[in-house]
């Protein structure tokens, strides 16, 4: 298991910006789950991996409530910390404690979707889509200006 003092390292990013990228990833997933149930994992934002234990906490988590278990992780960042959050959802893949397949860092200063894979390693082609739901997650931030501080009109 992770101990507390990674859990503390992994620490809380939470810029406006940052924050209203997970509420526009949250509000096209949430949809999908509680209106059209066009999917089965249920989509939490600042969620503990482990609720038994201090854990790290994603930005945002999609749980599969049936098997209890977090098979996809999204971290939203900037560009000075994109390099963190890969080594961070790698770390959290490859441990396999929570069951986690897929894993994205946002670099929303660039604009640009890292993937980290279970079992494959860095996926460099559509970075952005993620197997678990069949959907290409930059698709929720179609309408997001990524150089400003506020979404489109």
């Amino acid at each position: 298991m992770i101990t507390l003092e990674e859990a503390i390292i992994m620490g809380t990013n939470a810029p406006r910006i940052h924050q209203r990228i997970i509420r526009k990833i949250m509000f096209g997933l949430t949809q999908m789950y509680e209106i059209e149930h066009s999917m089965q994992l249920e989509p939490l934002s600042e969620t503990m991996l482990d609720e038994s234990q201090t854990s790290p906490t994603p930005d945002i988590i999609l749980l599969d409530n049936v098997l209890s278990v977090v098979p996809v992780i999204i971290e939203i960042t900037q560009t000075t910390g994109t390099r963190g959050d890969k080594i961070k959802v790698q770390r959290l893949i490859d441990s396999d404690y929570y069951g986690i397949q897929e894993g994205f860092i946002y670099d929303y200063k660039r604009n640009e979707w890292h993937k980290y894979k279970r079992g494959v390693g860095d996926v460099l082609d559509k970075p952005s889509f993620c197997e678990a739901i069949n959907l290409d997650l930059a698709t929720l931030l179609s309408c997001f200006i990524t150089d400003k501080t506020m979404p489109k009109p």
